[in-house]
């Protein structure tokens, strides 16, 4: 039965458009719009933690691209620099190079099973404290605080008609918000080239178009996530609300309300006994400075990120009471079962769950370290070129042509001397040099030197050859500390 015969049912003297306009008022109503949430200034522990973070996260961001270190003459001096121009990346004594990337691919694994398992022992404490959303967003809710006042002042600024202070402190408010973006997306382009270069690029207007493009895109991204949606990021841009809930369990330290003994709540008045009553006054502090709007006293919820800041709230009020404080706390809900039963067990961040994160980090950092080490600091890549597959020459010799990519990480120039190994005695020639035997090649600074080669074998050679593809080594040798890279490839001959 449809929801229009069951209003026929109810009241049959209704109209069909009366039914419609109640289905349409019914259906528009599943839907509410943003409540703006206008956080209260908390002051206190978590507080004071939450502003350190935040200085040191956008002195790490701002602040990066600007530290120099020394590698080679000719080389960039930057010590974070992501070169896609040379197809490498540098972090301080560190290089990585475009067929290395598998190794920012292990450092992604890593970081994942690390969140995991700072996860399962302390909740969301990332997203409470040091992911960019949440410190951009406190960044721009402390300038609103600055140019519009504390939240009463907020809420009351924006119920007032428009007049000129409405407006000069919402342009000063979003001025501020647009800068704070605009930076943050220069800041991020300087990562991707010399950033004293750019800088003067930037000053003088004459940076490449991609550099503006790109920091309006990110400037205009930081402005819309981190002053207009705020918190709608969050519960609904982002996976990982729905996602942590599969890392916590019963031990797992969560911002928590001990119902316990905060309920039943109510107002106090001073001089009132406590006798049948919960610590908790009902003042909705905790409320006022939640950066999502919610109530933490409802129990875990998914907008919650684990800021703490209603602790500080809750533990200021709880002072001035005279009432114990810990009445919202980073406690497991283990220790909130046994404590309402007048019991208390220890807090265990040891235990089989994150001892398999901590084995996975482990093993994975190890694996990482290991080959990272072992990495070959003289690196050669051969191809053949398939057309022709084959030359015969007029003295009846076959000559195969080959592209070699000597890759030297050294900072320093090297010399190489190109030889064959599996094949008889042939003759190996550089295109566009002198010919010789066994040929040597020099290579600059962390470079790349591809040269093109032809090895020709003499008639009688070819014919003791078990095959027309008869598989041999190019091998590279550093003439300065014998350093050898081999590459293993085929030499094409004519059918037997």
């Amino acid at each position: 039965m449809n929801s229009t015969e069951t209003h026929k049912e109810a009241a049959p003297g209704i109209m069909q458009s009366d039914v419609k306009a109640v289905n349409s008022k019914q259906e528009t109503n599943l839907f509410s719009t943003r409540q703006a949430i206008y956080p209260k200034r908390a002051s206190g522990t978590f507080r004071n933690i939450k502003w350190l973070v935040m200085a040191i996260t956008l002195g790490i961001y701002y602040g990066l691209p600007w530290i120099r270190w020394h590698r080679a003459e000719g080389l960039p001096d930057q010590a974070f620099l992501l070169d896609f121009a040379h197809q490498r990346m540098y972090l301080f004594g560190v290089e990585l190079w475009a067929q290395e990337l598998y190794y920012v691919t292990g450092i992604l694994i890593i970081s994942a099973l690390a969140l995991f398992m700072v996860t399962a022992i302390a909740g969301r404490v990332w997203c409470g404290y040091a992911c960019p959303q949440t410190v951009w967003t406190d960044l721009m809710v402390a300038v609103e605080h600055f140019w519009q006042g504390d939240r009463n002042a907020r809420i009351r600024l924006s119920k007032q008609k428009w007049g000129f202070e409405k407006l000069w402190k919402f342009a000063a408010t979003h001025i501020s918000w647009l800068l704070i973006g605009v930076l943050t997306g220069g800041a991020s382009v300087f990562y991707f080239r010399d950033a004293p270069t750019l800088a003067y690029e930037f000053a003088t207007f004459s940076a490449p178009s991609v550099a503006y493009i790109f920091v309006g895109i990110f400037g205009l991204s930081t402005y819309v996530l981190g002053a207009i949606a705020r918190e709608q990021v969050c519960i609904y841009m982002c996976p990982w609300p729905r996602i942590q809930g599969a890392m916590f369990d019963a031990d797992s330290l969560l911002v928590t309300y001990r119902g316990f003994r905060g309920e039943p709540r109510g107002p106090h008045r001073k001089g009132q006994s406590w006798e049948g009553r919960g610590d908790c006054i009902d003042c909705k502090q905790c409320v006022a400075v939640c950066p999502m709007g919610i109530d933490i006293r409802h129990g875990p919820q998914l907008e919650c990120i684990q800021c703490a800041l209603c602790i500080d709230a809750c533990d200021s009020i709880m002072k001035q009471i005279g009432r114990p404080t810990k009445l919202i706390a980073y406690d497991s809900y283990r220790n909130l079962e046994a404590e309402s039963h007048g019991e208390r067990v220890k807090i265990k961040p040891i235990r089989p769950r994150t001892m398999v994160y901590i084995s996975a980090v482990t093993i994975v950092t190890a694996i990482m370290a290991f080959f990272f080490v072992q990495r070959p600091i003289l690196v050669m890549q051969v191809s053949a070129e398939r057309n022709p597959l084959f030359v015969q020459l007029s003295n009846g010799s076959i000559r195969n042509t080959f592209i070699l990519r000597i890759q030297n990480k050294r900072y320093e120039k090297r010399r190489f001397a190109i030889s064959t190994e599996g094949l008889p005695t042939g003759k190996l020639v550089i295109a566009g040099r002198d010919k010789e035997a066994n040929p040597v090649v020099s290579v600059d600074p962390d470079d790349v030197e591809p040269i093109k080669v032809f090895l020709s074998l003499p008639r009688e050679a070819v014919k003791k050859l078990p095959s027309e593809n008869t598989p041999f080594k190019f091998v590279a040798k550093d003439l300065d500390d014998g350093t050898i890279a081999r590459y293993s490839t085929t030499f094409r001959s004519p059918e037997k």
